[in-house]
């Protein structure tokens, strides 16, 4: 191209603002041309040298071919050099839509420090610089634009601080505050501070501050924090006639009926939750997230047929596709149709629902004395799904092993070993199988190997710990084990629960009461139950004893541990 006619096209480009080509999947590349280098007036550009208007026109050109590559580089290049205020924004729009985090940041960085009146430039410092964790910075650009009167995300600030430390957050926390003391009622502002303490484990001092703004009785994002904040607290009932209020003043906001549905199913008013959900589906016929919901709440209030017509619906449209066909399965189920529920859980792809249609699928043949078809099913969907394999016997085994199968599950385990050898969860599974056929010395060759490889496996080492207190004398080194695992998950009830066992057994009474209440208090367990009223029993309070069995009774009336614990000690099953 003759070089003079260039720059006199790049002249007419830059004033016209041309758009990029689009891109393959018919979408803008950027934006169109108004937006993408002006969301209102047209730029005036300086006076630029041969070289920066050729640059630009290739840029424009690469752009109408598809080589965004190019076409951002170049404008970043230019902004670099000629720090015009329109080469910048260009610059950033493009790389904003390419997701180019950088090249966004530095154009957006150049933008604002030469259009330091342009709220617009202001605001997208300082939304790049949250991005790239530089809070502090984005805090004094995003004063800008507060100053400037335009709309700031300190809202976003706030939220792009949730994955922070905590020292972060503090310091942006002094940001706000700061700000606060200059901008008292700025709605805005309080909004992002209440987002922060909610980060910050503060969910009261949060609920003040935005009780106390009247934005937040107007605005949605307040409201909805608010619901949110009375959920969290426990106080769901404050939050319905919240919501309901915001709904008066916004009728047609679909997150703020979204909230408000999914209150009344928290509420158990069902029936106005489907009415809900239904007219949200209504409104937005093509949401299929929306759809989905209605299917669940109808499935919760058992009305099976409307249920079912959603969630097949969901499959015709092929959206949920895997979640509804497991969801059909369910339904089946309660209804009593095994055979249409197996189908339906058959149809269950790779995905979140895949194994749980599984194990439906295993349980559902397993009760109908079909456990050979059980184990065909599960072996073919080994071969079709490899990726898999490992959790699909463990679904075999655990089904064979809760109908006391335990020497037909302890073969699928050594299938499982030759072809996965080494795997911890098989190796963990072995040894559990091994302590049910009595074979201590295979329980303890497979936990050590797992230790061994794993040195802080605390469920292995409190496993094995257990083992040893309960089964063996070898009480110092089981207790060494378990205080091994309870430095490594000092919160775990189960580890809670075998440190007052192995103090039980050394004679260390007080402690072991004092494990196995925590143990008890974290999971009310009918082994744990057991555990501490033979501790108590021991201490000779032979009624506190018998009103924890009582309490554990009430809820595993079966409990075979419970009941030997009581035969052993009582002389009778009775309390």
């Amino acid at each position: 191209m003759n070089k003079s006619l260039a720059l006199l096209t790049a002249s007419l480009l830059l004033a016209g603002c041309q758009t990029l080509a689009p891109t393959p999947d018919g979408s803008p590349p950027v934006e169109s041309a108004e937006s993408a280098t002006s969301k209102a007036q047209p730029k005036q550009y300086a006076s630029f040298s041969e070289e920066t208007l050729y640059a630009l026109l290739t840029a424009e050109l690469a752009g109408q071919r598809d080589r965004f590559d190019i076409a951002l580089g170049n404008y970043v290049q230019q902004a670099n050099a000629t720090r015009d205020p329109g080469v910048a924004e260009r610059a950033f729009r493009i790389a904003e839509y390419l997701g180019a985090e950088q090249a966004a940041l530095d154009s957006a960085l150049i933008w604002s420090q030469s259009a330091p009146d342009s709220v617009d430039a202001q605001r997208a410092a300082a939304v790049q610089l949250a991005r790239a964790g530089r809070y502090d910075e984005a805090m004094l650009h995003m004063e800008k634009v507060l100053q400037g009167q335009g709309d700031t995300h300190f809202d976003f600030l706030a939220l792009s601080a949730a994955e922070t430390d905590p020292d972060t957050r503090a310091g942006l926390m002094q940001s706000f505050e700061r700000l606060l003391q200059k901008h008292p009622n700025n709605g805005q502002l309080l909004f992002g501070k209440a987002l922060l303490l909610h980060q910050d484990g503060r969910p009261e001092e949060a609920l003040e501050l935005l009780e106390g703004n009247k934005a937040s009785e107007q605005q949605v994002p307040p409201l909805l924090l608010r619901a949110r904040l009375l959920q969290g607290l426990g106080r769901g009932e404050e939050a319905l006639p919240l919501l309901e209020s915001g709904l008066e003043k916004h009728p047609d906001e679909k997150r703020l009926r979204l909230a408000y549905a999914r209150q009344l199913v928290e509420a158990k008013r069902l029936d106005d939750a489907k009415r809900e959900f239904s007219g949200l589906v209504q409104q937005f016929p093509d949401d299929d997230d929306l759809r989905y919901s209605l299917a669940l709440v109808c499935m919760e209030a058992e009305s099976w047929d409307e249920a079912a017509a959603y969630l097949e619906e969901l499959v015709a449209r092929g959206a949920h596709a895997d979640a509804a066909h497991f969801n059909l399965g369910r339904l089946y189920e309660r209804r009593g149709d095994s055979e249409s529920a197996l189908i339906e859980y058959a149809l269950v792809g790779p995905g979140d629902d895949y194994l749980p249609a599984q194990v439906r699928q295993t349980e559902i043949l397993f009760a109908s004395e079909r456990a050979a078809e059980a184990s065909n099913r599960l072996a073919r969907s080994r071969e079709s799904q490899p990726d898999y394999a490992i959790q699909l016997y463990l679904i075999e085994a655990e089904a064979l092993a809760n109908r006391q199968q335990h020497e037909q599950a302890w073969q699928v385990m050594a299938q499982a070993l030759e072809q996965f050898p080494g795997d911890t969860n098989l190796l963990y599974t072995r040894a559990m199988l091994a302590e049910k056929r009595g074979d201590l010395a295979g329980l303890e060759r497979d936990l050590r190997d797992i230790i061994e490889r794993e040195p802080d496996n605390a469920t292995a080492l409190n496993a094995l710990g257990y083992t040893l207190a309960d089964r063996t004398t070898r009480y110092d080194e089981a207790k060494a084990l378990i205080e091994r695992a309870h430095r490594l998950n000092p919160e775990d009830a189960a580890t809670l629960d075998s440190l007052g066992w192995v103090n039980y057994r050394l004679g260390n009474l007080e402690e072991a009461e004092r494990y196995l209440r925590a143990a008890l208090a974290k999971f009310p367990d009918h082994e744990v139950a057991a555990h501490l009223g033979e501790v108590l029993w021991a201490q000779g309070r032979q009624r506190e004893a018998r009103k924890v069995w009582s309490g554990a009774l009430k809820t595993q009336p079966d409990s075979p541990i419970l009941r030997s614990t009581i035969q052993r000690l009582t002389g009778s099953e009775k309390l």
